[in-house]
């Protein structure tokens, strides 16, 4: 509903209406609510609850319903009075929720989290007023307009005669966590090209035959990561230390047996790259 953000009169109206639901964001974690089915779902409010001077933004209609979200951060207790409702780490509930709720409350987090951080122009340092519904961030300085922003990273399963790589990244190094490779693209080069580099910086190991696999929104803070396979050329591992601990290579049923690390989550785009070469969707 791109159309209706620069509608001013109608988004008041709709906020005002009675009828919105507001996703809250709070610190970073989003509202949810376990059923009687000890299921998660998201937890929407009514305008009434909102803090009157809390940055928010429209993000669009599902069904009959207009969808707002708001960030309670400035407040210490955001709501009081919870009862089966709790502020989650979305990384943590997202595999718990359905597709599309969990891309509702991603797409509050990214964009509360981009507000949060862009109060300012880049160019001169002056405020920012927020515009179309808090999609845009206007200058009132230099008259720039900043838009929410999204880092593009690429993550790769690399492959070498029915074995995978695998590293464990030296954030996670008391989790004893092994996933796949992954890294930001830089300025000037390709996604093929984003995927080689990564790879032989962090293992060593020199890769070809580059082809894509799929994405994955990752508003943490505000990624999206851009699946590939890859297939390696060398063997040998050189790690570097300020990105991974550990890395080896592992055989289909030695993944698919219980090992004494972990595999990232089920939500994670990393671990759909490794249960599909699993399963030998991918050669």
């Amino acid at each position: 509903m791109d159309a209706k953000r620069r509608d001013a009169d109608w988004i008041n109206q709709q906020r005002a209406s009675g009828h919105a639901l507001f996703a809250p964001v709070w610190r970073s974690r989003n509202l949810v609510r376990r059923t009687d089915t000890n299921q998660f779902e998201p937890a929407y409010l009514k305008t009434e609850a909102v803090p009157e001077n809390a940055p928010w933004a429209f993000l669009g209609a599902r069904g009959d319903a207009m969808i707002f979200t708001f960030d309670a951060s400035a407040w210490d207790t955001p709501l009081p009075n919870l009862g089966a409702e709790s502020f989650e780490d979305l990384r943590r509930m997202g595999g718990l929720l359905p597709a599309g709720d969990a891309a509702i409350l991603a797409h509050a987090r990214g964009l509360m989290h981009w507000r949060s951080r862009s109060r300012f122009c880049c160019t001169c340092g002056a405020p920012c007023t927020a515009q179309d519904a808090g999609h845009v961030l206007a200058c009132t300085g230099c008259g720039a307009h900043h838009f929410p922003r999204t880092d593009p990273a690429v993550i790769m399963l690399v492959t070498h005669n029915d074995r995978a790589l695998l590293g464990q990244p030296a954030r996670f190094r008391d989790m004893r966590v092994f996933t796949t490779l992954a890294g930001f693209v830089e300025p000037g080069e390709t996604l093929e090209e984003a995927v080689a580099r990564e790879v032989l910086e962090e293992s060593g190991i020199s890769v070809t035959d580059v082809h894509y696999h799929s994405s994955q929104p990752w508003p943490f803070p505000a990624s999206i990561m851009l699946g590939f396979t890859a297939t390696a050329t060398t063997q040998d591992i050189t790690i570097d230390p300020d990105e991974l601990t550990a890395a080896a290579w592992f055989t289909r049923a030695e993944l698919a047996a219980p090992q004494d690390f972990v595999l990232p989550p089920p939500i994670s785009i990393a671990r759909r790259l490794i249960d599909d070469w699993i399963a030998g969707v991918l050669p």
